[in-house]
Parts: structure tokens; sequence; C-alpha cells
């Protein structure tokens, strides 16, 4: 198993990005009419602006950039629209191996006596104290800023400032310590021309043309004193933060082709992802904190197997009646141990919800391993998982009415309406919050009302129904039958020590899961708000493998001492010991808010844990329902080999 996980690592890894049905494309200089299929122009397209200092993403034209308003923009999937893409076409237009220099694109003109002007202006001012990024896209691959790092490493940057500032005291902040000509106190420097580079693959050996392999960019800024006809040669462009009057911005671009011979088109995303910060880092702890919890769930296996060998052997030999009436450990509460829970109702809600979340996060991570949901198939994790999500209603209300009705339960209809609409509802209802604050702030990343309309018809049109059907299927069959007897009295349980009490236990409990995952969570954080791209999907699945294995032997374990302790009320320990998991992650989160991220501003802190608690609720059914699943799979099985009168 470990053996095929890191060889699908490895796929995913390399060529695994256009396995699944992203066919190439081929480029030929303008007039060649002999080949077929093959494109001369080259469009570029612009997707939304983000800011590692915000949570709050823009449309490219919100900021009074050159548009282009007679192409169509392209489709977007759902997963795109969640995350708040908005992928649109540019007035950027070039020719395959036509090179230009200087191009204009367009003039923007400002006067700040006129109110709209100066809502522009202080809007774009506001996005280069920020520093929000361009994303632009060609041929289905990001447009890259590439530029030196310590130790002589070169980072690739999968977009570019819109341009940056230089406080009153001279500090030139972000990009503007890329050139010491940015030197004007209290000023605002605009990156209005761009030098672009394609690099190109010629294919030698399937059909002519060529193919695109990188495309590089690498923006500046000019003072063009003739707007007419611009020649890019001027000092830099910049915008005194008091400026008044009238204020004019020319975009201009050129473009030159470089054949490369070293990099294939499968692999065009590799450089990209080398230059990544602390990959090397990242996937050396990945492999030492793999190998320490597999370490460790080997030794937490071999005590429980040995120890709980050894306890049936004795309690198999117990003949007389003498030996019985002595019973000790967990087989004095053989009669209490399947007593329904406190609370059964909401236990067997979550583990409906839990199950379903649980293989929804299979299904797409392992699809993702393949490589169906890389980076470049964009919007694709999240359509999947949503997708998922909505088609596995069946089996959230299956495990919920099953394990309901195996407590005793009898009210069924509230037990299929809390399934269907408690979890999902409490997330709609903070997604809803967060999406009117986008709206407020006049974000891209607010979702449109068709959007929307369209979410909660396929929550109440599919997945309820579903649920429905899942939780009549659970109903019809008989209740889950036990090994052993409940007594119709229940035992009282004795005084505890300190380690055996339910919160130590479980405080405990979610430390040695989490620590298997936080290297993990480290990457995935800053590929959600530092705009990083994570594409480790390999090793990601199995980390994820070794958090079930993890959260299942750590619950089992502690469940083991509970029981000797003579404690028989296992069922929501169990599910809270494994999920408090998620507090631990909520924990990190506000750590990683304070002492990584540099986000400013109200609405994007409310923004930024309003989505933490979204994903903590998330994790803490997900994770929980391993621990109560294992557990109640321990119970059965220890409780159905040992001889009970």
């Amino acid at each position: 198993m470990l053996r095929w996980l890191l060889g699908a690592a490895l796929l995913a890894r390399a060529a695994g990005f256009y396995l699944p049905g992203l066919a190439p494309v081929s480029f030929c200089e303008h007039g060649i009419d002999q080949v077929p299929d093959c494109k001369s122009a080259i469009e570029l397209f612009v997707n939304r602006l983000d800011s590692v200092e915000s949570v709050l993403p823009y449309e490219y034209t919100a900021f009074d950039f050159c548009s282009e308003k007679k192409m169509k923009r392209p489709s977007e999937n759902l997963g795109q629209v969640l995350f708040g893409e908005r992928i649109e076409p540019s007035p950027y237009k070039f020719e395959f191996k036509k090179p230009a220099a200087c191009q204009k694109v367009c003039n923007k003109t400002y006067d700040t006596n006129n109110p709209s002007d100066k809502a522009k202006l202080d809007f774009l001012k506001k996005g280069m104290l920020l520093n929000y990024q361009h994303h632009w896209i060609v041929d289905n691959m990001p447009v890259t800023w590439c530029y030196d790092v310590e130790d002589g490493q070169k980072f690739c940057n999968p977009g570019f400032p819109i341009g940056c500032y230089v406080t009153e005291a001279g500090r030139p902040k972000d990009a503007c310590v890329v050139n010491s000509n940015f030197n004007e106190k209290d000023a605002f420097y605009i990156f209005n021309h761009v030098d672009i580079t394609i690099h190109y693959h010629i294919v030698e050996h399937e059909q002519l043309g060529a193919r695109l392999v990188a495309a590089k960019i690498e923006p500046k800024s000019y003072e063009n004193p003739n707007s007419k006809s611009p020649d890019c040669s001027g000092g830099p462009k910049f915008l005194q933060n008091k400026h008044t009057g009238v204020f004019e911005i020319q975009y201009t671009y050129s473009v030159n082709f470089v054949e490369d011979k070293s990099i294939r088109w499968a692999s065009r995303w590799d450089y990209i992802l080398e230059s990544m910060p602390h990959t090397n880092i990242q996937w050396f702890s990945i492999m030492n904190s793999l190998v320490i919890v597999l370490f460790l769930s080997g030794m937490v296996a071999m005590i429980m197997l040995r120890t709980l060998h050894k306890d049936i052997a004795r309690y198999n030999q117990m003949d007389s009646v003498e030996d019985a009436q002595e019973e000790f450990g967990w087989k004095l509460v053989h009669g209490d141990v399947f007593r329904p829970p406190r609370k059964g109702m909401l236990l067997s809600v979550f583990l409906g919800s839990g199950t379903q979340i649980f293989i929804m996060t299979f299904v797409t991570l392992f699809f993702a391993c393949l490589g169906f949901l890389s980076p470049a198939n964009r919007g694709a994790l999240m359509t999947c998982a949503v997708v998922l999500w909505v088609l596995l209603g069946t089996p959230a209300g299956y495990v919920a009415a099953r394990l309901y009705k195996s407590f005793g339960g009898e009210k069924w209809k509230t037990n299929v309406l809390l399934t269907a609409f408690l979890c999902p509802g409490v997330v709609f209802a903070d997604f809803f919050v967060m999406n009117l604050i986008l709206w407020g702030e006049g974000s891209s990343a607010a979702m449109p009302f068709g959007t929307l309309v369209a979410i909660l018809a396929l929550w109440f049109c599919i997945s309820v129904p579903l649920t429905f059907i899942g939780a009549y299927f659970g109903f019809k069959k008989t209740g889950i039958e036990h090994p052993v007897r409940t007594n119709q009295i229940p035992r009282q349980v004795p005084e505890q020590s300190f380690y055996t009490k339910p919160f130590p236990g479980i405080i405990m409990g979610g430390i040695l899961p989490f620590g298997c995952i936080f290297i993990q969570l480290f990457f995935i954080l800053n590929s959600i708000w530092s705009h990083q791209m994570y594409y480790m999907f390999g090793f990601l699945f199995l980390v994820f493998i070794i958090l079930v294995i993890t959260c299942s032997e750590a619950t089992i374990l502690l469940c083991y001492f509970h029981l000797c302790a003579e404690d028989y009320h296992w069922q929501w320990r169990s599910f809270l010991t494994s999920g408090f998991t998620a507090v631990y992650f909520l924990v990190y989160a506000i750590h990683y808010f304070f002492s990584k991220l540099q986000i400013t501003g109200l609405a994007s802190t409310i923004l930024y844990f309003g989505y933490t608690m979204i994903m903590a609720l998330i994790f803490f059914l997900f994770t929980g329902s391993i621990g109560f699943f294992a557990c109640f799979w321990f119970v059965t099985k220890i409780y159905s080999v040992v001889k009970v009168d």
C-alpha cells in the first residue's frame, strides 16, 4: 500500500497534471496553412487580484485596468465561483513568434476634481498599498514573475504586483525594493508596463507546430511623455499620495519568444513548483512525520494486541462460580457497555454527517492523487468535493438512522430532518454571512445570487431527498445486534482517577492525530491564505490514511483504559476524543493568523475566522466519526470473544 501511494505521489508530481485529458494546443506562425488545428493568435486571460494582506479578492475590472469588453468571458465551474475566480479576456493580443516592443494597450485619465475618478484612483492606491497581485493566464498556465531570493535561489510567483508604495520616511515597501530609482517619498509607483517572454517547445516527432511551456513576465514602470507613440524609455511612473488635478496612466507591453528544448509540455509546471519556498523542507518533514507516526501506531497496536490477548485468555479460563463473581476490568461492565448514550439523537446526526464528509474527502483526495484535480484544472477540486457531498446524502441518512435505531430512538422524522439540515445548515449560515460581508466590500469572491440559488437547489432537491432515502433503508433494517445483553439497571461508575476522567482523556486523544498533520496543515493554509500553489496530493492522501489510522488507534487505546477503569460511557467520549483534533486545528489556525499572515482590516479578519470555523466544524465531524466507529468495532470485537454467563 505504501509503495502504491508513493508511486501515485510521484505520478502527480511529474506528468500527472495532464493525464486526465487536458489536451495540448499547437501554435504556428501566422500564414502557415498546411498545419491542421494550429493556432497563431495567443490569448492572454486575466484572473482576480488578491493580496496576502487582505482576504478580499477583486475582479480585474475593479481597479480600472485596460479591459476587453467585446469578447465573451470563459465559462466557470462551480469550484471557480466558490473560490471567487473571475477569468476574463484581456486586451493584450499577440501572434506566435511575432515579437512586439512597447505596444500601447490603453490610456487611463483621472481628474481628482471628479468624484468618480477620485474614487477609482483612491481604490488603485489602496490596491498598491495592500500589495494586490495580478494573475494572468496563457494557454491555461499562469504567467509567472521570477526573481532572485536568498542563497541565489530563484522564486517564480504566479502573480505580479500592480504597484508599490514608498513611505513618507523614504522606505520602499514590497516590490519597490527591486528598483533603486523608486525613491520618491510618499509616492505610489505603478507597474504600467510588462515585458512578457513566451517559452515554447517545437514538437518534432508528433506533429508540426509548437507548444507553450512557460510564460514569464517582468513588471516595469515608465513615464511616457508622448502618449500617442510611447517608447518605454522614461523614468518610473509614480503618483504622489496627495496628488491633485489630472493624472494619466499609459499601459504598454512588450513580448518576446524563446525556444526552450529542455522543457516538455507535460512538465511545464515543474519550474513553478520547484521554486516554491521550503519545498525540500516540506518533503523531508512529511517523510519524517510519517515515519514517526507509523512507528507510534505500530507500538500502540502491538501493546493493545498483546494486552488484550492476555485479558481474553484470562477471562475465558474463569470456569468456577467464585471466579465469575470476582470479575474485574473491562469484563465487569459487559452489561452496560452497549447502553444507549445520552443525547443519542445528536450523536447519530453527527455520525451521519461525519460519514458523508469522510467518503467525500477520501474520493476527492484519491482523484487528486491520480492527477484528475490538478492545479491546471482550475476549480476542479472544489467542484468534485461539492458534487460528491450532494450525492452522498444516502450514506449520511442511512448511518444516522441505523445508529439512532440501535440507540433505541423512535423519533425517526426528527432524526432524518436533523441529518439533512443541522450540520449543512450551520455551514451554509456561516458561508452566507461571509458572503454578505464579501458582497458589502465589493469583492469578486462574493457568490452571485444565481449560484447561491443553484447551491440551495442542489441541497434541497438532491441531497435532502437522498438523505431521506438513506434514512428509510436505515430504519427499515433491524437494529444492530450486540454480542452481550444490556442490564436493566445501570451500573454505578466508580470514582475515576485524574487521567481516566473524560476531559483529560479527550485532550490527550487529539495530540497524536494532530501531530501527524500539522506540517501538511501549514502548507495547506499557505495555499489558501498566502496564495501559494499546493500540488502534493499524493503525500496528502498518504497523510489522510495515517490520520485515520492514528485517530482510530489513539481512541481505541483510551477507550480500553476507560473500560478497564469500569467507565462504560464510551460513545460520546470516543467521538470527542478524536474530534478534539479540530480544537488543536483551530488553535493552530489562530497562531498562523498572528504569526504568519499580514492580514489587516476588520472585514478580512472576520472572513478568515469565519471560514476557519467552517473548516474546524468539518474536521470535527470527520475525525470524531473515525474515533467512534473505531471504538464501536473494538468494543464489539472484544465482547464477542469472551464468555459471558
